[in-house]
C-alpha cells in the first residue's frame, strides 16, 4: 500500500525560515571576525538556545527565566537577519558588534546550562482514596425517635409513705437503641477496603470519624458502616 508524500506548509516555511536565519548569522559571525568552523558555530548556538528555551517553556508552563532566554535568542536572530540586510556595512563591523559576537559563546553556554537545571514543578499526587458519595435515593436514613417528655416527679403522701412499706426499685431497663441504618452493600465493599488499606497502613483499626471523612456520608450512616466492620 503506497503512502503519498504530503508537503505541510507550515513545516516548509519552518526550514525555509531556519535556513535564512542560519546563513545570516553565519555571515554575521564571518564579518565580525569569526572565520572557518566558528563562523558556522554561531548559528547552531543560537539556534540550540532557542530550541532549549522553547522546551523549558513547554515543560514548567512558560516560567520568566524561559522566556527570558528565549527573548535571548530571538533577538540574537532577528538582530542577525536585519544587520545582513544593508542596515549594517559587513565589511566595517563596528567594535560594539564584535564584542557581542565574541562574547556570544559563554552567554549561551551560561543560559543553556540554566535552562538545563532549573528545577521543574512536580504535577501534585492524585488523592489516594476519593471520597465516594453513595445516591441519594439508595440510602435511606432512619431518624431516631424523640424521647418522651420528662414528667415532674410526683410528691409522695407522707400518710402513705408511713403505711406502705419501702419497696425496694426494680433495675431500670435498658433504653431502646436507634433501629440501626441500613447500608448498601456496594457502599458497605468500599468501605471495607477503605478499612483494610488504612490498617495496613497504620496498624489500627479505622474510626467511625475517618471512614465518615473519607466516605463523605451522614455520621449515622458511618457509625453503622464501622459496627458491621467490627
Amino acid at each position: 500500500m503506497s503512502r503519498t508524500l504530503r508537503f505541510d506548509a507550515v513545516l516548509i516555511q519552518a526550514v525555509i525560515a531556519g535556513a535564512l536565519s542560519f546563513s545570516h548569522l553565519h555571515d554575521l559571525a564571518q564579518a565580525a571576525g569569526q572565520d572557518g568552523w566558528k563562523a558556522w558555530a554561531y548559528p547552531v548556538s543560537v539556534d540550540l538556545l532557542l530550541v532549549a528555551a522553547w522546551r523549558r517553556m513547554r515543560a514548567d508552563g512558560g516560567s520568566r527565566d524561559a522566556w527570558l532566554w528565549f527573548a535571548i535568542a530571538l533577538v540574537a536572530s532577528l538582530g542577525a537577519n536585519v544587520a545582513t540586510a544593508g542596515m549594517l556595512d559587513m565589511n566595517d563591523v563596528p567594535p560594539w558588534l564584535r564584542i557581542l559576537v565574541a562574547g556570544w559563546p559563554a552567554l549561551a553556554f551560561l543560559g543553556g546550562t540554566l535552562l538545563a537545571h532549573a528545577h521543574t514543578h512536580a504535577p501534585e499526587p492524585a488523592h489516594e482514596h476519593e471520597p465516594v458519595k453513595a445516591p441519594a435515593a439508595d440510602l435511606t436514613v432512619e431518624r431516631p425517635p424523640e424521647p418522651a417528655p420528662e414528667l415532674p416527679p410526683a410528691i409522695p403522701d407522707p400518710a402513705e409513705s408511713r403505711s406502705v412499706p419501702a419497696q425496694e426499685e426494680a433495675p431500670a431497663e435498658p433504653a431502646p437503641t436507634a433501629p440501626a441504618v441500613p447500608v448498601p452493600p456496594a457502599l458497605l465493599d468500599h468501605a471495607r477496603k477503605i478499612a483494610d488499606a488504612h490498617h495496613a497502613q497504620t496498624g489500627a483499626p479505622i474510626d467511625a470519624e475517618t471512614l465518615r471523612s473519607r466516605l463523605g456520608v451522614p455520621s449515622a450512616l458511618a457509625d453503622s458502616i464501622a459496627l458491621q466492620l467490627a
